[in-house]
């Protein structure tokens, strides 16, 4: 069940009673529910009492941006935000149809034209439980060295999950980002994109949700799509349709989720944090 201060804060935000509350499984770091108010609306809910005080903040402000870039990608409304949780509109599964993949990486494509003057954002936000810090650069070469890789070896060296001694090989693959990555506008990046962070709707179309949003190389969303077994062939050849990659792109893939399988040595260790010595090794 909900915790009774979190239970009495909707109750007043809402003006409604809590009915049909039922637990939504499958995030590591938070709690999930569904529930329905008084009023008839069904709704999404996540907490933590234990959470950052500013994460579901942040999260908010994540769902926003991808909301305000227009695509037809299906954006969980948020409905309330506090240090201790947050609400969204409740999108109900559904099954997708033959066009729902295709169209999926068209509309993926058409938020990556998004652009801006600069990689990262104008705050930091957090990948799973981490912070991720969004400082602004010129080039993502930079970006990607000095705000995605080094803090996350940092955190991995001092902890004692990548040996000391791989600091040096990860100075030698920052030297040669800039001549490895195609030169692209910054693109408004969903951040943490792997199949447990979307769904179809009941019209089939596309939902994704718990970003890490910020600007950045767009490969980095399709590489993380890669991460655990990748998404369909229609998904791909939509992406491509709308938005071709650069070539080469098969090459960088295992660079660009340096990143990630990183964050997951942080939170997890074990093969993660062999994976990411592995990936440093062969770039560098």
């Amino acid at each position: 069940m909900l915790p009774e201060s979190i239970a009495n804060d909707i109750r007043f935000f809402f003006n409604s009673d809590i009915l049909d509350f039922s637990r939504v499984h499958g995030g590591d770091i938070n709690q999930g529910g569904k529930f329905r108010s008084g009023h008839g609306d069904t709704y999404f809910i996540k907490w933590n009492l234990s959470a950052n005080p500013s994460m579901f903040a942040k999260e908010a402000k994540g769902l926003k941006l991808l909301f305000e870039a227009n695509t037809d990608l299906r954006i969980p409304k948020v409905l309330r935000s506090t240090e201790h949780y947050l609400v969204l509109e409740w999108i109900q599964q559904g099954s997708k149809n033959d066009q729902s993949d295709h169209d999926f990486g068209r509309q993926l494509a058409l938020l990556h034209k998004h652009t801006t003057e600069f990689f990262g954002l104008d705050h930091d936000n957090f990948i799973g439980r981490l912070p991720q810090s969004n400082s602004r650069h010129s080039n993502w070469a930079d970006f990607f060295a000095i705000e995605r890789i080094e803090p996350q070896i940092q955190m991995a060296i001092e902890s004692g999950k990548i040996d000391r001694s791989l600091f040096r090989t990860v100075q030698k693959l920052y030297a040669k980002l800039g001549h490895i990555f195609p030169t692209e506008k910054p693109a408004l990046l969903h951040g943490d994109l792997w199949s447990g962070n979307y769904l179809f709707d009941e019209n089939g179309n596309a939902s994704i949700y718990d970003p890490a949003v910020y600007y950045g190389h767009r490969e980095m969303d399709l590489s993380m799509t890669r991460l655990f077994g990748g998404f369909s062939a229609d998904f791909y050849k939509g992406y491509s349709d709308e938005y071709p990659l650069e070539d080469g792109f098969e090459d960088r893939i295992k660079l660009c989720n340096l990143y990630p399988v990183l964050v997951h040595a942080n939170l997890f260790g074990g093969s993660y944090a062999r994976q990411a010595e592995q990936i440093i090794r062969h770039y560098a």
